[in-house]
């Protein structure tokens, strides 16, 4: 799985404890130049899920550069706000001029646990805004980008796309959403030779799935160990997977070892969900 001589742009990727953090690094030690896009000042979601920092993308924008000898650059992005969708996409165009590889991986819930009936409105439509229209967003923005050499486009779905969660509607609703856009653009972009797939992790361990297990402890009056032990045995695997085995897909998704993929939403769940 080469990446040498590539261009990769990753939405949130701005923390060390996330999935688009380890997709970054991956690419990276494959030889491709990364861009770390992130949301530089957001807000956290509880005491346990610490919060992205420009300063935290500029380390590791820096970090990556000293280990694998690639360019790097770390760009602050709101994927809410076509603004600075378009800035972002600006500054990248101007120091890269094109990109290969796209990983539309930024996404956050928000007003949870609720169910639909007594879901907050406006969290409803910012849990969707971010985990669906960010894709539309900056796919619209960086396509024109990547249509003189084709590439890849890889979108962060969710086994919660396919399967309902409870009182997590949006998330579920929007990563559904996710999934058919992905498969909208693989048709719409085949003639540019651009490849669109989306990957669906199931329990992933990051700070999110650490508060989402925390959240549920105190809901029932439980301990955090008992509701991962709970969870692990729903895997047949048996265990909670990391985001460097959410890494290892894209990279496969992003290479040329994948070259007649496209308009797949692939699982990643230690057999949670098993089903396409």
């Amino acid at each position: 799985m080469e990446l040498a001589n590539k261009t990769a742009l990753i939405t949130g990727s701005g923390k060390k404890s996330g999935i688009g953090y380890a997709i970054a690094r991956k690419f990276a030690s494959l030889g491709a130049n990364v861009i770390i896009a992130d949301f530089g000042n957001a807000q956290g979601f509880g005491a346990d899920v610490g919060t992205g920092s420009t300063a935290e993308m500029d380390t590791i924008a820096a970090e990556l550069a000293q280990e694998f000898k690639v360019k790097t650059l770390a760009v602050n992005l709101d994927v809410t706000d076509t603004k600075t969708v378009e800035t972002m996409k600006d500054i990248v165009q101007a120091k890269f001029k094109t990109i290969d590889i796209l990983c539309n991986n930024a996404g956050a819930t928000f007003g949870v646990p609720n169910g639909v009936n007594t879901y907050d409105e406006a969290a409803w439509i910012k849990t969707v805004d971010v985990n669906l229209h960010g894709v539309f967003r900056v796919s619209k923005a960086l396509i024109p980008l990547m249509t003189q050499n084709g590439g890849s486009i890889i979108n962060t779905a969710s086994r919660a796309g396919k399967v309902p969660p409870l009182f997590n509607g949006a998330y579920a609703v929007a990563k559904a959403g996710v999934i058919m856009l992905t498969k909208v653009m693989a048709k719409e972009l085949s003639g540019f030779k651009i490849r669109v797939n989306a990957i669906c992790p199931g329990q992933i361990m990051t700070d999110l799935e650490r508060w989402r297990f925390g959240l549920e402890a105190q809901f029932l009056n439980t301990t955090v160990e008992i509701q991962e032990q709970k969870m692990c045995e729903t895997i047949p695997l048996g265990r909670i997977g990391t985001p460097a085995e959410v890494a290892d897909m894209a990279a496969f998704l992003a290479s040329d070892a994948s070259s007649y993929v496209t308009g797949q939403a692939l699982n990643i769940c230690g057999g949670q969900l098993m089903e396409l």
